[in-house]
């Protein structure tokens, strides 16, 4: 069965921006604002529903964001979320999924939003975009990066080549009017892909699917993330699985990977992207330990501190797109056909 794409974005396109998972406290309110003044400045339509602006672990009750979710979708061309948060898990039993689906509008963002991105695409085949929300969009992103907006406005049958960042964030998270938005202040640290087995080229080509290890790792062998199914269904040039650790120790890492190996999770992987974390080590384990002691001999290429994750800047990902990913040296290159 073929992917599905959500219909291009076009220039004067409407983004609804709910809060499934968590609203955006009020010392923030200026960075959200500054968000939807980013995407308003280029011509987009953004429209941030009651719940995005909403303090607390959760905006409102389950059923409540559940029913504003289906709306949002119901009138957008882009579903973008503030941000992630803790219990989006909470909705996905009373999501209408095909519902969803049968809108066709992206579903962006990452995070706890990767555990809805994730059944979105498992369980109907459409596409949506890991790697953004709105409270990212004032950030300028590497010049070798696409912006998200970039991805949704392609067609069906479009493609995306973006290359591996030069450099990543490692300053801490100050007051937001103290923030760095330009690039070249906003990233300060040399960073490059690595591979797990010091090998300095690969490539990999498969169908891209995955997410916050932490939130996906709780859907495994249940409907809502059966990746063996969708890549029988819809991956049969394999899949490449990307996951980063959001804040884990390498202890929870390991176990996290563990059970989405025994779930299937990567037996029609050709591949697998770890994004960068600045998970702890503990008691001699670290995390790049972590991921050798899970997938080390499963025989297939594992690229280590991809650009995906919460140690900016992290690329525009599509679940269920076509990948290529080759690494030559010092320089990863991604390339993603939406096919």
């Amino acid at each position: 069965m073929a992917i599905t794409y959500p219909r291009p974005l076009v220039a004067s396109g409407r983004i609804e921006v709910p809060a499934p998972s968590m609203g955006v406290p009020e010392r923030l309110h200026r960075r959200l604002q500054d968000g939807a003044d980013a995407l308003t400045a280029g011509g987009l339509s953004v429209h941030v529903r009651p719940h995005a602006s909403t303090p607390g672990l959760v905006p409102a009750t389950a059923s409540e964001r559940v029913a504003d979710l289906h709306d949002a979708f119901r009138s957008a061309d882009v579903v973008l979320p503030p941000w992630g948060g803790e219990l989006a898990i909470e909705l996905v039993g009373s999501i209408d999924w095909h519902a969803l689906a049968a809108a066709r509008a992206w579903f962006v963002g990452w995070s706890d939003i990767s555990t809805l991105l994730l059944p979105l695409t498992t369980m109907t085949g459409l596409a949506t975009l890991h790697g953004a929300n709105l409270m990212d969009e004032p950030y300028e992103l590497p010049t070798e990066f696409a912006r998200w907006t970039d991805v949704a406005a392609l067609p069906s049958g479009g493609t995306i080549e973006q290359r591996s960042a030069p450099r990543r964030r490692s300053r801490p998270w100050g007051a937001w009017s103290d923030e760095v938005l330009d690039r070249d202040g906003a990233y300060d640290t040399p960073t490059r892909w690595r591979t797990l087995d010091g090998a300095s080229q690969l490539a990999i080509r498969g169908r891209l699917i995955g997410g916050c290890l932490e939130t996906v790792s709780l859907l495994a062998a249940t409907p809502y993330g059966d990746v063996p199914d969708f890549a029988r269904r819809h991956a049969p040039e394999g899949t490449i699985v990307h996951l980063e650790v959001a804040e884990s120790n390498a202890v929870t890492a390991l176990r996290m990977l563990t059970s989405l190996r025994l779930a299937g999770w990567f037996d029609d992987a050709s591949g697998v992207l770890i994004g960068r974390t600045e998970g702890a080590a503990v008691r001699g384990l670290d995390q790049d330990d972590a991921v050798r002691r899970a997938l080390g001999d499963l025989g297939i290429p594992v690229v280590l501190d991809f650009d995906t994750g919460h140690q900016p800047p992290q690329m525009p990902l599509v679940n269920g797109a076509l990948a290529d990913v080759v690494l030559d040296g010092p320089v990863g290159t991604i390339t993603q056909r939406l096919v």
